[in-house]
């Protein structure tokens, strides 16, 4: 017997994504759902490459009561709205909102680094999922942190313009044409043009001059591998459509060598490890889109600080930073605490 599952924001790059790794993974679903606003209700979308078609339904006029598990892509102010409603009626969210992912009483969590968090979801009945830059980065420092104590991380991010959802990837490819032929740069979606440029600014600014997306990645990463890592990171916006990469130092209590790293990231869950020093031996945004795994790769030593390394991370932001977490997320919860499929 399977489980019962809907899908909110279904029609979103994050929701889509949800809806066809679901179908990738044969995940045991008895009954599927997929959730949006009104303006959605009645379309139709294929469930993976199945050829079985689901349409849409109005998330406002949806029951969850008997429902297992939904996964909520949504935004904060519809979640705020939502996910108390779904929960309560017994129908367990795992949310990919910011809104509950510093709330004590949520569970922050990502399978392949904390597993054992996951515990404590029956307090509220919701799971958050981490940002999706932060989920990427975990998976690759977790094994590391594992073998000898991580103190402190700096990273450098270069985060892709899906990130910012459909209008993001919009306005870098209109703005590449407008370049191309010459007409007017419109800015929309970002504070600055995108195409051919970066921009050191996502999310909202704090008082002390970080941003809300520096901010996440601190605190996350605090939440889910212990409150005594230092953090800090600066993230970027680059002109690619998907897959985030991140430039990451990372200062340890033990000796670790580069090639102990390596050993130690060939073996590690969800990380591919490509390293090979010369041209072209490492993952590039371009290469992970599409694929599950966190790419790790110019893993070297950091002669500046005792016991210091360096690497390179990349993945597929709308997928391991995302949709595929909160896949593995509701994997997991099956097989740990519903068990419910046989």
């Amino acid at each position: 017997m399977g489980y019962k599952i809907a899908i909110a924001g279904a029609t979103g790059s994050v929701g889509r994504e949800m809806v066809n790794i679901l179908a990738e993974r044969a995940f045991p679903a008895d009954e599927i759902a997929v959730l949006a606003s009104s303006r959605s209700q009645g379309e139709t979308m294929e469930y993976g490459d199945t050829g079985r078609m689901l349409k849409v339904q109005n998330i406002e006029h949806f029951d969850p009561a008997g429902w297992d598990m939904a996964l909520f892509a949504i935004g904060s102010e519809a979640t705020k709205v939502h996910a108390p409603r779904f929960a309560q009626a017994g129908c367990t969210v795992i949310d990919n909102s910011s809104l509950y992912r510093m709330d004590p009483d949520v569970p922050l969590i990502v399978p392949e680094v904390n597993p054992e968090a996951l515990a404590g979801y029956r307090t509220k009945n919701i799971i958050a999922n981490p940002n999706c830059s932060t989920a990427q980065m975990v998976v690759a420092l977790k094994p590391l942190h594992d073998a000898a104590r991580i103190k402190r991380v700096v990273v450098a991010t270069y985060q892709s313009v899906s990130g910012a959802g459909k209008a993001g990837m919009d306005e870098l490819f209109q703005q590449s044409r407008a370049i191309f032929v010459n007409d007017p740069v419109e800015q929309v979606k970002f504070t600055k043009q995108i195409a051919f440029n970066v921009i050191p600014h996502i999310d909202v600014f704090l008082d002390d001059g970080s941003t809300k997306e520096e901010w996440k990645m601190v605190v996350e990463t605090k939440k889910i591998m212990g409150s005594k890592i230092k953090v800090s990171a600066t993230c970027v916006r680059v002109p690619v459509f998907v897959g985030h990469s991140e430039a990451i130092n990372i200062e340890f209590e033990d000796e670790i060598s580069a090639a102990q790293a390596q050993r130690i990231l060939r073996e590690a869950p969800g990380v591919m490890l490509v390293d090979k020093r010369e041209d072209g031996g490492y993952i590039t945004p371009v290469e992970c889109v599409g694929d599950f795994a966190t790419y790790v790769s110019r893993v070297r030593e950091d002669p500046t600080v005792e016991n210091g390394l360096s690497l390179w991370c990349v993945s597929d932001n709308l997928r391991k930073g995302a949709a595929l977490n909160a896949v593995q997320i509701a994997e997991l919860l099956g097989r740990k605490h519903l068990q419910k499929a046989g």
